[in-house]
């Protein structure tokens, strides 16, 4: 056993190369290809996401309305109160003019009358699905010509990741693997959910990525997805579950492992072995031209045919099957029932098929895979024996 404070003194931080200029100069001209096939004119990008995926900014949201119009051809233009200017250029990746407004002027106007002044083809303007309604109803009364949802064109680039992406990506679950093996080996009786979660925030501090999020959960408490409010003291013969993630130059991590503490009573190891076999199910259905509602399809048929469900109803899987991963924990695709998109090459996904038996415990091991040509392919290794969730996978 490893103490947690010996544990941290030997992380390092990771090293991982951010999105160059070269590969956002890509991105924006293709979403300029998307608004010309669209007849859109320009689209606006919130202080988002999506707002870093196309320009590399960072900026946090707020109640006065910042961000970029992308126009269909042309140059950006960023949108900025006045007096926040300056710190905005020093932070720019990717030139572009400046509209800036005063506290007592309309910035709403002011993106109404850049975009008239554009020279772009189209019309009207398409908004960043983060958009909060407050903006958007505001620049739906000044903007002439339509004001659209741009989703589809912003999750249609953003859902399949390039090269660089899922390098960062790697790094970032790479470092959150070795956390999950340091809980593992730092568990003791008498531990509490809290002294877990304080070590994952710091870990993943030490290892060089920004902390997103850490939950621990004890016993009766892994039954339940998002766990209890109160925190949990190890016993032995508990079921464990930890779920962590952090993010490496904006891109996240996102890992759960559960096992047991001590030895497992044979209920405890049926349980943990049908969630591994629904992983594995939808791991192997999660194909080049598969649907997402389709791989949703193969993890929960694994626990029906073993008499959990039917459906959403517990015991059994409450829940989608996984989610994207990317600059957001939860973004497109998402592995849900009923979701005809196609799997692509790039597209990077959550499996984590839950078994809940409320009262009881719950078993989820959550991996992320990455979609390449040839199929998927996951970041980390998965659990392949309960005793041994780290071990080196049998195939």
């Amino acid at each position: 056993m490893t103490d947690f404070a010996t544990a941290l003194a030997n992380f390092r931080p990771v090293q991982a190369a951010p999105i160059a200029a070269a590969e956002l100069q890509v991105r924006v001209a293709g979403l300029q290809a998307r608004m010309q096939r669209n007849g859109v004119k320009a689209v606006w990008l919130d202080a988002s996401s999506s707002l870093t995926y196309y320009t590399g900014l960072r900026i946090g949201l707020s109640e006065r309305i910042h961000g970029a119009l992308v126009p269909s051809a042309g140059g950006l233009i960023y949108v900025s109160p006045q007096f926040e200017v300056p710190k905005l250029r020093s932070m720019l990746r990717l030139d572009g003019a400046v509209a800036a407004w005063e506290e007592h002027e309309n910035p709403y106007a002011l993106i109404a009358a850049e975009l008239r002044a554009m020279a772009a083809p189209g019309a009207g303007l398409a908004l960043d699905p983060a958009t909060p309604f407050v903006f958007a109803a505001a620049l739906m009364a000044q903007v002439d010509g339509p004001v659209v949802s741009a989703q589809a064109m912003i999750e249609a680039q953003r859902q399949c990741k390039s090269a660089a992406e899922i390098a960062l990506m790697q790094t970032a679950m790479d470092a959150s693997f070795a956390v999950q093996k340091a809980v593992h080996a730092g568990l003791r009786a008498g531990i509490s959910t809290t002294e877990v979660t304080d070590f994952i925030l710091a870990a993943h501090t030490a290892l060089g990525l920004k902390p997103l999020f850490a939950a621990a959960q004890f016993g009766e408490a892994t039954a339940y997805p998002h766990g209890e409010p109160e925190p949990q003291i190890l016993q032995q013969g508990d079921m464990v579950l930890f779920d962590m993630g952090g993010t490496l130059h904006g891109y996240a991590s996102d890992i759960t492992r559960t096992y047991v503490f001590g030895t497992a009573t044979p209920r405890q190891r049926q349980l943990w072995e049908l969630e591994r076999q629904a992983q594995t199910a939808a791991f192997a259905a999660a194909q080049i031209g598969t649907t997402c509602g389709a791989v949703d399809d193969a993890a929960r048929r694994v626990l029906m045919d073993a008499g959990f469900g039917p459906g959403y109803q517990v015991p059994g899987l409450p829940h989608r099957t996984g989610h994207g991963l990317g600059l957001d924990i939860h973004e497109a695709p998402y592995i849900v029932g009923g979701n005809d998109t196609v799997l692509a090459a790039g597209m990077c996904f959550s499996i984590e098929p839950m078994l809940c038996v409320y009262g009881e415990c719950g078993v989820r091991l959550e991996d992320i895979v990455y979609m390449t040509q040839s199929g998927p392919r996951w970041f980390v290794p998965p659990a392949e024996r309960l005793d041994d969730p780290f071990g080196t996978p049998t195939t």
